[in-house]
């Protein structure tokens, strides 16, 4: 549970996150920044299974787009939820790049 503008809601806060900007950095890496204003860091290499194969070659996994929060990639075929960005992603800290 947490609150939010004085209203109260059930669900963990990582749940209603969107994605509000995503930045390739090179290496299957992105700089993902939160509907919480909150910078990440997420490694694209995490994403295990056929269905985030084609994120391998960098052409694909450079090119991602955001569809209502969440980032997708070959016109919709490929999606990872928010909540999995963040909860896999580290804090960003600028010197680290």
């Amino acid at each position: 549970m947490y609150v939010e503008n004085d209203i109260c809601y059930s669900e963990d806060y990582e749940d209603c996150l969107k994605v509000r900007d995503v930045t390739p950095l090179g290496h299957r890496m992105m700089l993902v920044t939160f509907s919480n204003g909150e910078k990440r860091l997420f490694d694209t290499t995490l994403l295990k299974g056929s269905a985030f194969a084609p994120l391998a070659d960098e052409k694909i996994c450079n090119h991602p787009v955001l569809f209502h929060g969440v980032i997708t990639w070959k016109n919709g075929e490929i999606d990872i939820a928010p909540e999995t960005v963040y909860k896999w992603s580290s804090p960003y800290e600028k010197e680290a790049l």
